[in-house]
């Protein structure tokens, strides 16, 4: 089973759009679980409050409510993705050019969206 650590706008995307080949991205990848960093989840919590983004932060709070929360802390979601992929690999769920960038250069893997697919970087 094979670990995508979600940023913030991945997990609002993959919870508010209709993904075409999210039933087929086990063929092409392997079996995956979407895991949530603490730090994403707060910065999910604290965008409650912005009145244009609100429904879309709670249908993706309710989304995640099963997922699993791995211990990733800190204030900034995008730095600490970055120090944990260079202390332990791993894939990205991001849709972030810049951190696809950093994620890329220290050896990390992404998947993210184009043209409503779910796809593979590396």
């Amino acid at each position: 089973m094979v670990e995508v650590i979600c940023d913030t706008n991945f997990l609002i995307h993959l919870a508010t759009k209709r993904i075409k080949n999210i039933n087929n991205i086990d063929i092409e990848i392997g079996s995956i679980t979407y895991v949530v960093p603490k730090v994403v989840e707060n910065e999910l919590f604290n965008l409650k409050s912005n009145i244009k983004k609100k429904q879309d932060i709670l249908d993706t709070l309710n989304f995640i409510k099963h997922f699993k929360i791995i211990p990733i802390n800190g204030k900034f979601a995008d730095k600490e993705l970055i120090n944990h992929v260079k202390n332990n690999g791993g894939i990205i769920g991001t849709m972030d050019k810049e951190l696809k960038k950093e994620i890329k250069k220290n050896g990390g893997s992404i998947i993210s969206f184009s043209s409503d697919k779910m796809i593979l970087e590396s």
